[in-house]
């Protein structure tokens, strides 16, 4: 399973483009890794999750053929994780040559800016499919399980679970300390790879609600091994990231590295 970075920053970009904190003016000095737009990834070139302001910007960047993307997982209506309206980029008329619809799929709020926004090419170009937690459904020749998230008591944010060619991801932001029944269905799941979100830096709390922080991340760490959630080879890489964090790429790197935990980057490419 390939596992495509394209963005990893929270909502307001790392550098923050109206910030003069030192972080952001730091961040834009050294450049490289520490230039993060808005989070996303892609799988196996085809499965995309979420579809950020930057989704244009991103694939000019790392050279995505975008018309490839057959299915898109979206976890919340956020801005910073869909923007539907870029979508009608897509319409016939517009976009030549495509051979497939691509598939969206996320919870009631995602349907309902999706309806708003292109509802009207849908069958054309899209279809829609509405999740709910904990059913399982076939998204090409994967399988994927949708689990609640800790992020936002007015939408049922999603989590995403594939199951593809015999390995299993987690793609597990947005989302503070997980709930109850998210924990429960990961229990033994063997997983070989977690996202897990990162937006804070030192918070001194390790059950973060909303997003996380460097102790959440690592406490849940811990919990996927007393869990058997994550294979004892499995990787788990820290995501979305604030500027607010204080803290550039090199430093998280250097918090992490103890524990194994890969800090992702914009660009980055994994393989699981």
């Amino acid at each position: 399973m390939k596992i495509h970075f394209l963005g990893t920053a929270a909502a307001e970009g790392f550098p923050n483009a109206f910030c003069r904190c030192e972080s952001c003016i730091k961040a834009r000095e050294l450049g490289g890794k520490n230039i993060r737009t808005r989070s996303s990834a892609i799988i196996d070139d085809v499965i995309k999750f979420d579809y950020s302001p930057d989704s244009y910007m991103q694939a000019l960047r790392d050279s995505i053929d975008l018309g490839a993307i057959e299915h898109l997982l979206v976890t919340h209506t956020h801005s910073d994780h869909y923007n539907a309206y870029d979508l009608e980029c897509r319409r016939e008329g517009i976009a030549h040559g495509l051979q497939h619809p691509m598939h969206i799929y996320g919870n009631d709020a995602v349907m309902h800016h999706t309806r708003v926004a292109i509802g009207r090419f849908e069958g054309e170009r899209f279809a829609f499919h509405l999740l709910r937690p904990f059913e399982t459904i076939a998204v090409g020749d994967a399988v994927v399980t949708p689990l609640p998230a800790d992020h936002d008591r007015m939408e049922t944010c999603l989590l995403y679970v594939i199951e593809k060619h015999g390995k299993k991801l987690l793609y597990g932001h947005d989302s503070g300390w997980f709930p109850e029944a998210t924990w429960a269905w990961l229990k033994e799941r063997n997983l070989d790879c977690v996202i897990l979100d990162c937006t804070h830096g030192y918070t001194g709390n390790s059950r973060d609600t909303n997003h996380m922080g460097i102790e959440t991340v690592l406490e849940a760490q811990r919990e996927f091994r007393r869990q058997n959630i994550l294979k004892q080879e499995g990787k788990i890489v820290v995501t979305h990231f604030s500027h607010n964090s204080r803290l550039l790429h090199d430093e998280f790197d250097e918090i992490f590295k103890p524990s194994g935990v890969t800090v992702a980057h914009d660009g980055l490419i994994l393989y699981i």
